[in-house]
């Protein structure tokens, strides 16, 4: 769920492939698919803070998706480079 929500990107780096010309990041995840906000209520630590602390989690959440759409943008043109 980590994987599929964008949380946790899976991705490749063989330095060889640079050698042969090719591009040595492979982007092996797909485009995230929304859960991202279910996976991070199934974890503890948030868990917890969205209780303590309703406000702050509800901004916090909000920021760590929007973090996480831009580092998988980013991976994603990474891995387009030629």
């Amino acid at each position: 769920m980590a994987v599929s929500s964008g949380y946790w990107p899976l991705y490749r780096y063989n330095p060889e492939l640079k050698a042969q010309g090719k591009n040595p990041f492979i982007l092996d995840c797909k485009k995230p698919d929304g859960t991202l906000q279910e996976f991070l209520s199934g974890e503890v630590r948030y868990a917890s803070l969205e209780k303590t602390f309703p406000e702050e989690s509800k901004k916090l959440r909000a920021r760590i998706e929007e973090e996480l759409t831009e580092r998988y943008e980013a991976m994603k043109l990474k891995a387009a480079v030629e």
